[in-house]
């Protein structure tokens, strides 16, 4: 309890200092955690820094820590480790009759050549899969489950599900459902998108998310801009006809600030029906302003862009 009040003791006496230091009206009566005590004694000692990033960086992580052990406890009640249990669930979702390929997998996984053979050696050892020549390629090598390894991701899945929602039981299913699109906004930025197959809209852009647009304009040394770099324009695109050129950074399309793909995507979704696009651009340090022609514009229900995964390059293509 001594603890409890010394932290908010120290939040109040820091009530003005940060954004994160005043809960919005719907937060007001949650308890503070170990993250408040951080920054609160952060905010003492350097007032001159900005620690509000802390809030979501050190929460993930320790979020994320927590849910690990809980996820590592109910795998090894199934004599399971994560990394197991990661090629069977990813085998059971994308395999069929004939097999996965070990390059596939290894796409699917995050993993190096090195480490995916590794992998695959033990669980051959232990009776999980089975590894054959790909008829149809010499250099392939098809991987598949086993009975065994059937069995045992139709035991354990059930289970990891369960403890999964058991997990987020303190989050009802709309907060669920926030949290959700809040992570998918910030993880497409790290693994990138690209249009979806048939669209018919094609701006000839390649963008950087805006936490490299940040890193390369200050190793230039540019003020740092929080938008869209772009990387490419190609030629005769829409882009190129409106005279946007590689190194800009889109700050503004419409009435949205430009600091993820997503609200890119929401701009041209607002003005679909007018055809065009105003954007304000930075060129070196001076702003401009462009209109890029969205004709012809996406259908009603055109399904969205898409990330190519945790392989992916970090850049948007549309």
């Amino acid at each position: 309890m001594l603890y409890q009040n010394a932290i908010l003791h120290t939040l109040t006496l820091m009530g003005s200092t940060s954004r994160a230091n005043r809960p919005g009206p719907d937060h007001h009566c949650l308890p503070r955690d170990s993250v408040d005590a951080l920054q609160a004694s952060w905010w003492q000692r350097r007032p001159d820094l900005d620690f509000d990033p802390v809030g979501v960086c050190a929460r993930l992580a320790r979020v994320r820590g927590h849910i690990d052990v809980e996820i590592e406890r109910v795998l090894a009640a199934h004599g399971l480790g994560a990394a197991t249990f990661a090629v069977l669930i990813t085998l059971a979702r994308v395999g069929d009759g004939r097999g996965v390929t070990q390059r596939r997998l290894m796409d699917e996984l995050g993993l190096t050549s090195g480490t995916i053979s590794v992998r695959m050696n033990r669980l051959v050892s232990e009776g999980l899969i089975e590894r054959s020549d790909d008829p149809e390629s010499g250099r392939n090598t098809l991987i598949t489950l086993t009975d065994r390894g059937r069995e045992l991701f139709e035991r354990v899945v059930p289970a990891h599900l369960a403890n999964e929602r058991r997990l987020l039981a303190a989050l009802d299913d709309h907060e669920r459902g926030t949290l959700a699109t809040l992570l998918r906004k910030l993880l497409v930025e790290f693994e990138g998108s690209r249009p979806p197959a048939g669209a018919t809209l094609r701006m000839g852009l390649t963008l950087a998310p805006a936490h490299v647009a940040i890193t390369m304009r200050e190793s230039v040394g540019l003020a740092p801009v929080a938008a869209l770099l772009v990387r490419e324009v190609d030629d005769g695109g829409a882009a190129s006809h409106a005279g946007i050129r590689t190194g800009d950074v889109l700050v503004r399309a419409g009435r949205r600030e430009l600091r993820s793909i997503a609200a890119l995507y929401a701009a041209i979704d607002d003005d679909a029906t007018s055809g065009r696009l105003r954007i304000a651009l930075i060129r070196g340090e001076q702003e401009h302003s462009v209109t890029i022609r969205l004709a012809p514009a996406p259908a009603p229900a055109a399904e969205p862009a898409a990330t190519p995964g945790r392989t992916g390059s970090g850049d948007h293509r549309l």
